[in-house]
């Protein structure tokens, strides 16, 4: 397999991308057993790192609470008021 670049060097955008082509190649059927046992380890650690970076950014969301008067009164997580969505 040709050198790819470190995973954690990856943008979101990147690594997703990377992903879609490693799916692509797998379902195409073309790869020899070998090179498709290595697609599918990229692919899973691109995975990972996809859901790491969506997870980190998930975490930083925060949703503003309004007070009474619908002044800004602070901020909570975003996941806190959707824990039933």
């Amino acid at each position: 397999m040709v050198d790819q670049p470190d995973i954690g060097s990856l943008s979101f955008e990147e690594a997703l991308k990377a992903l879609e082509d490693i799916v692509r190649r797998l379902e195409s059927g073309e790869a020899p057993l070998d090179e498709s046992i290595d697609l599918y380890a990229r692919g899973d650690a691109l995975r990972a790192h996809c859901q790491k970076r969506l997870d980190a950014a998930q975490a930083r969301i925060e949703a503003i609470v309004s007070d009474g008067q619908g002044r800004a009164a602070g901020t909570k997580p975003f996941d806190e008021g959707n824990a039933g969505a």
